[in-house]
């Protein structure tokens, strides 16, 4: 890799990243736009921690969501003993550990993992909005990838689709997103 803008350690784009494989035919867009630098996350540091924060509520489907996390997390390289996970009564209660979780220094990434069903009221509208924010905030200020793992379904047989059913592991795809994330923010440049 040649160094790029900023110096940073950038890969020429072929195109046939890991994830793009088979999505682009032709000339990309990148190409298009004279785009010929691309990051490309840093390989996982063996001292990497990540930090879970799983709500009980649900637990039949959250555990699922965990079960997929750790196994990503560990299957590409993190020690089960960078691992820590902290349960909390219901998503409401995600926001707050995971802040302290970010703000620890840690940590490189704060996975938060849940699940909200709609019920008889719009309760679950309001959880949804105000936690989605919450995190959010938690990732601007802190500078830390804090993923948002938190299923947002219209009824239970949503969620267990998208905990390990016929749509995936929400789970896997957000420990897969702290991996890449993590590894990315460690080229990219700071303030």
């Amino acid at each position: 890799m040649a160094p790029g803008p900023c110096n940073l350690q950038c890969a020429q784009y072929t195109g046939r990243g890991p994830k793009l494989q088979g999505l682009i035919e032709g000339p990309s867009a990148w190409d298009t736009w004279g785009v010929t630098n691309t990051l490309e996350p840093a390989p996982l540091d063996p001292a990497d921690r990540f930090a879970i924060v799983v709500a009980e509520w649900n637990r039949s489907i959250t555990a699922k969501l965990l079960d997929g996390a750790v196994e990503t997390l560990t299957k590409s390289g993190v020690a089960a003993s960078n691992l820590d996970v902290a349960w909390v009564p219901g998503a409401w209660e995600i926001p707050l550990v995971a802040q302290r979780f970010a703000q620890s220094g840690r940590y490189a990434a704060v996975i938060c993992l849940g699940a909200v069903i709609r019920g008889e009221t719009s309760h679950d509208q309001y959880i949804n909005r105000s936690v989605s924010h919450a995190i959010q905030q938690i990732a601007l200020a802190s500078d830390l990838p804090v993923l948002f793992g938190i299923l947002t379904c219209e009824s239970m047989e949503q969620a267990i689709h998208r905990a390990g059913g016929n749509v995936g592991n929400k789970g896997v795809e957000c420990a897969e997103a702290a991996l890449a994330m993590v590894g990315l923010l460690k080229n990219c440049p700071r303030a």
